[in-house]
């Protein structure tokens, strides 16, 4: 995937709302994810996937908060329901995703530490 940033002139200043992250999405046909923010080793993006969701493991820890929408989980060998307001951790190198979720599904998603995981 190519890395799509909003421009430091773009962002708001460290308070941050779905309302303006969604609207950063690039929409039908673009990519269903957007890099927000980064500071150091943290990373902010917006993830809102539609139909499916085809990620790969990544090599940092991450981290999801549900902003909007339901669905499942699929965390290496666990599952789990979601739902707005919850928190998912992902340790690097896992594989992971979310599947028969709602169309209005949308995540905070953070990405920390270095390569490999903390």
């Amino acid at each position: 995937m190519e890395r799509t940033a909003v421009s430091d002139t773009d962002a708001p200043n460290h308070h941050f709302r779905p309302e303006w992250a969604i609207a950063q999405l690039p929409g039908e046909g673009g990519t269903d994810w957007r890099v927000l923010f980064e500071h150091g080793s943290f990373e902010l993006e917006i993830y809102a996937p539609r139909g499916h969701d085809p990620q790969e493991p990544h090599d940092r820890d991450e981290i999801y908060v549900v902003i909007s929408g339901t669905g499942t989980f699929v965390n290496g060998p666990r599952r789990h329901d979601f739902k707005p307001g919850d928190l998912l951790f992902v340790p690097a190198g896992t594989v992971h995703r979310f599947e028969d979720f709602s169309d209005d599904f949308s995540t905070w998603v953070v990405f920390y530490g270095p390569i490999g995981g903390e």
